[in-house]
């Protein structure tokens, strides 16, 4: 098995708030990676930075994890599986943001795992396999 990180994953790697090496520890022979849609916010952030040079350091590191992780396009796959998830949690009254249930459904269609800080909204996915980390 397989796991996807989270865009929260990620920026808290780039702000020190979570050791690379911890991550992966005892898992090394797993494949990490990162949704096309994580990899889309975090080009966002270089995108939104308030100064050049937070420009250049956040591009500096989204490259570099770019290069890093292998990154999983939005098939046709996950699109399927995302356009379930979403008319049943719409049914049930409950809203989850577009990228987040995006990342979820390519994870679910790889049968791989979330590594998420934040679980407020993956955890109302069902079937998804969530991993907390931090």
């Amino acid at each position: 098995m397989g796991v996807i990180f989270d865009t929260s994953v990620l920026i808290a790697l780039e702000r020190g708030a979570l050791d690379p090496d911890r991550l992966v520890q005892g898992r090394e022979q797993e494949p990490f990676g990162i949704s096309v849609i994580s990899a889309a916010e975090l080009l966002h952030g270089v995108h939104r930075a308030d100064t050049q040079k937070r420009r250049i350091k956040r591009s500096s590191y989204v490259e570099k994890v770019l290069e890093l992780y292998a990154i999983y396009p939005f098939e046709l796959g996950a699109a399927r599986i995302y356009a379930e998830l979403w008319a049943t949690l719409q049914r049930k009254g409950v809203r989850i943001g577009a990228h987040d249930l995006m990342i979820a459904a390519t994870a679910i269609s790889l049968g791989w795992t979330v590594a998420t800080l934040d679980l407020r909204d993956y955890r109302k996915i069902e079937g998804l396999m969530l991993e907390t980390v931090g």
